[in-house]
């Protein structure tokens, strides 16, 4: 009974693995507006240009409306304010107004990078104060939305040191590499063509998010998903031993309970001889 209740659990774990391969990567979805808002730009930015004949900065300000938009948008229907998103929309305000009084189309390319650093920035910050930003994207990867893995990631948040420092890295390094890309950014606004720059910014943030993306997803998200599900694998483990242990205590007292009665059942007879042999002996 105890090794058929073990299989079950199996090909339910099994089953359940094999829904997850189907279900949305939650670390993809978290970082889908970042590629959006390098996306929109770009291709909004080359037809404005071209196609319609717009100036530089003129080009470069419209396509940086529909990011502060979206940003806009997240906060009205976000419940509360995010903090980060709205320091990103003040950035891009602060910097499309810079740009436009002074009509220097390289501080508005210096703008975007701008954004990059505040992000990474507040990235290396939380990591030193104990939150790191990255985490509220990482878990979900981690835990896939299971019960019993959100418990193992507690677990090892509030016992396991290698886990919890696996979990710190894994938001310094984003940070470390965005901070890097801003920087590249901002040299190249200067000293690269303003034309060129517009493409080649955006081939540097995606390269910085791939970057990132591989550095620590092996190094960090990785370890950490192994650990979830070792340690998943434990408690589910000790749960069949627990159920074994319950199994084998109420056994024995079926067994022990078995002669009584039968015992009760032949005390009558021998009582009853006796009786018998006496009536015979009369």
């Amino acid at each position: 009974m105890d090794r058929s209740r073990s299989e079950s659990r199996r090909q339910q774990q099994r089953s359940q693995a094999a829904a997850e391969g189907k279900s949305p990567n939650p670390l993809a979805q978290t970082l889908l507006p970042l590629v959006l808002d390098l996306g929109v730009p770009l291709g909004s930015y080359y037809l404005l240009r071209s196609g319609f004949g717009l100036s530089e900065v003129a080009a470069l300000g419209w396509s940086s409306v529909v990011p502060a938009l979206r940003t806009v948008w997240g906060l009205v229907r976000g419940a509360g304010v995010n903090g980060l998103a709205l320091v990103i929309l003040v950035v891009n305000v602060v910097g499309l107004a810079l740009s436009a009084m002074t009509g220097d189309p390289r501080l508005m390319l210096a703008k975007d990078s701008g954004v990059s650093s505040v992000v990474g920035i507040s990235m290396i910050v939380s990591v030193y104060l104990g939150k790191p930003l990255m985490t509220a994207g990482l878990k979900p990867f981690v835990t896939k939305g299971k019960a019993e893995r959100s418990a193992a990631w507690d677990r090892l948040m509030a016992g396991s040191v290698p886990f919890r420092r696996a979990e710190r890295r894994f938001s310094l390094i984003w940070g470390t590499v965005l901070v890097v890309e801003c920087v590249a950014r901002v040299i190249g606004a200067y000293t690269v063509p303003v034309h060129t720059m517009v493409w080649l910014g955006s081939v540097l943030a995606v390269v910085a998010i791939l970057l990132a993306m591989v550095l620590a997803g092996g190094s960090c998200a990785e370890p950490m998903e192994r650990m979830v599900n070792a340690e998943a694998e434990r408690a589910a483990g000790h749960e069949d031993d627990a159920a074994g242990a319950d199994a084998t205590a109420v056994e024995p007292s079926a067994v022990t309970a078995a002669p009584v009665a039968s015992v009760a059942s032949a005390a009558p007879v021998v009582t009853a001889a006796p009786a018998v042999t006496a009536a015979t002996g009369r």
